[in-house]
């Protein structure tokens, strides 16, 4: 069976840091030499195309172009148009790519500088202006980076025939070729084993397997960013996170070609969409096995969205389970009865929160290496395992079959929170809410903290492209929602957002649809949470005040509590008055740098009081707890 899968995930995190936990940032100058463009002509240049010249061979004693960080940075590609032809046997690939690049700089550009895998070749730019198509001249060279497996980029340095202006596109025409072998170096160098460093960088070309992930794993499309390295900390996620943010509104399409011999492939996945391959014998004469063809599929242009360009293809079509909740594409059917009957012991909670039934079908493929998902297609190993073990994984990629956003921080954030709420379902409250606390560890790290000089930079959740904001925070802030409007004024407002493409397209409109399910005004908490990164709140209990209620009927107490916010976020928390097993409990809001109160009739003599229970996110420990002391 041949798979290919996409989109980076941070599990790969782990795997690096294991390895590169000794090395430090890798800074070596680029290679001085340089091969010329060559290999056989896939495509035949029609009238459209511009003829351009070959660049002379570069050699050795040449000096590398000197390109700037800043010029590699500036550019943000808005479209992409693919005619991409695949040859297995001989793990080739060539493409006529047409693309538009805007200068999001604030200086004027005289030329672009876009990258390649390094086993791949620039052979030709043009520039489209209205009348005709422009050749450019270009060179190109190899530098090192760990955006490509093979920890280098085949760079072309385009000159154009005048500035292009902050804030201009330019569209343009390239044709480029070579051969996308599997290759683990940019791991091995940082001291990983070849058959750990396979398992994590599987893209390739081959007969058995067509897989390629894009930005972050092979750079099988044109793309431009300054050179990022493995043993420099969390840089290339930084900058796979910051791509596909800036790059989400821009289209795709593709039109793909692949040779084969014998049986036809069966199915093309790109960016997530599944496309039934058409097949087209070239001998129908000969036997199966040896009789060659070419499969193809046409993939409509769409908007990419947050995730790279990937492609992957499957040999077989894939098997529906019963209740096609879930397909799969696998050797090992005895999985299958186990994954459906995992995938429908989730499904009541899914209905019950995001509606009655799914928009789409989960796509697994099996593969060996390590998992991977894009949305609604989840790409992980399939074996044999009991339905408890593997109910809980299930949910976060079920939910993308129930939810869809094109909003990051829903889209992750909503699968996250259903993950928490399974946890809640089948190990209780404070399991779940251990589980939140956990992960928020990690983001009280990253968000900015009061006074701190200097503050780190935050990120707001309508423009996050870091995981630790648009899944951990975002699932925290749909935690708390829960609490400030209500479990069914959330159910009901994800039920009527995931239906509605109006709503999705406005960033603030999320904010609206629940409003109106829950009656309450929530701008206080979406612009210190959501349209803005004011940091986590910092909370005490500034002071505890009990008055003894005479009564009838035994004692109680009034206790009057004061709770103090050195933070800049805004928070509603859970203030509990306890004695023993009896409690009584109201929510307090506390606006940013601000004190609030409130005060709480208690039945008996209380002996502590609890403000949060881990549920909101602060700078430190989100529990506090004062004992009252009786005078």
């Amino acid at each position: 069976m041949s798979v290919a899968f996409t989109r980076l995930r941070l599990p790969l995190l782990a795997t690096i840091l294991s390895f590169s936990a000794a090395v430090s940032a890798q800074n070596a100058p680029p290679p001085t030499d340089s091969a010329p463009p060559h290999g056989t002509v896939l495509f035949h240049k029609d009238e459209d195309s511009a003829t351009v010249e070959k660049k002379p061979e570069t050699t050795a004693a040449q000096a590398v172009v000197e390109v700037t960080d800043a010029e590699r940075a500036s550019l943000v590609f808005t479209a992409y148009d693919l005619d991409a032809h695949l040859t297995p046997a001989q793990s080739q690939l060539a493409v006529h790519a047409r693309f538009s690049v805007r200068n999001s700089g604030t200086a004027p550009l005289a030329r672009l500088a876009l990258q390649l895998s390094s086993s791949l070749k620039w052979e030709s730019f043009a520039m489209q202006t209205p009348e005709r198509l422009v050749p450019l001249t270009f060179a190109q060279q190899i530098i090192d980076t760990d955006a490509d497996h093979t920890g280098k980029a085949e760079e072309a340095i385009v000159s154009l025939p005048q500035p292009l202006a902050p804030g201009a596109t330019v569209e343009l025409t390239a044709f480029y070729s070579g051969e996308v072998e599997q290759s683990g170096e940019r791991l091995e160098r940082i001291g990983a084993p070849a058959d750990q460093a396979a398992l994590a960088d599987w893209d390739a070309i081959t007969p058995e397997r067509i897989a390629l992930r894009g930005f972050g794993n092979v750079l099988w499309y044109p793309t431009a960013s300054p050179p990022v390295f493995l043993g420099d900390g969390a840089k290339l996620f930084q900058a796979v996170g910051r791509t596909k943010l800036l790059q989400s509104p821009a289209t795709i399409h593709l039109r793909l070609a692949i040779e084969y011999v014998g049986d036809p492939p069966d199915t093309a996945y790109f960016c997530g969409r599944p496309e039934k391959l058409i097949a087209v014998s070239e001998n129908a004469n000969v036997v199966v096995a040896e009789s060659p063809g070419l499969a193809t599929a046409d993939f409509s242009a769409r908007p990419l969205g947050f995730r790279a360009l990937s492609l992957f293809v499957t040999d077989r079509a894939a098997t529906t389970t019963d209740g096609d909740f879930l397909s799969a594409v696998t050797d090992h059917y005895d999985t299958l009865p186990s994954y459906a009957l995992a995938a429908s012991k989730v499904a009541p909670m899914l209905k019950d929160w995001l509606g009655p039934s799914p928009l789409t079908t989960l796509h697994i493929l099996d593969q060996a290496g390590q998992p991977f998902e894009d949305d609604s297609l989840l790409l992980m190993p399939m074996r044999a395992a009991d339905v408890n073990t593997l109910a809980p994984p299930l949910v976060h990629s079920l939910t993308h079959t129930w939810f869809s956003s094109s909003h990051v921080w829903l889209d992750e954030g909503v699968a996250q929170f259903m993950s928490l709420l399974w946890v809640e379902q089948t190990q209780g409250r404070d399991a779940a809410l251990k589980q939140l606390q956990d992960a928020v560890n990690t983001l009280s790290l990253a968000e900015p903290a009061p006074n701190a000089d200097p503050a780190p930079e935050g990120q707001s959740l309508i423009r996050a492209s870091d995981e630790v904001y648009y899944r951990t925070k975002a699932s925290a802030v749909l935690w708390m929602l829960r609490s400030i409007v209500g479990e069914d004024a959330l159910k009901h407002a994800l039920q009527l957002y995931r239906l509605d493409e109006k709503s999705d397209a406005d960033p603030k409109q999320f904010q609206h649809v629940l409003e109106r399910e829950s009656h309450k005004d929530l701008n206080w908490f979406f612009d210190d949470w959501v349209y803005r990164d004011r940091g986590l709140p910092d909370l005490s209990i500034a002071s505890v005040t009990p008055r003894e209620l005479p009564t009838k009927n035994g004692s109680s107490w009034l206790v009057a509590i004061e709770v103090r916010n050195d933070g800049d976020a805004a928070a509603e928390v859970p203030v509990t008055v306890r004695s023993g097993t009896l409690t009584a409990t109201q929510n307090l809001r506390i606006m940013a740098r601000s004190t609030g109160s409130t005060r709480i009739v208690f039945q008996g003599r209380p002996d502590e009081v609890q403000v949060n229970d881990g549920g909101v996110p602060e700078i430190t420990t989100p529990v506090h707890i004062k004992e009252i002391v009786m005078h």
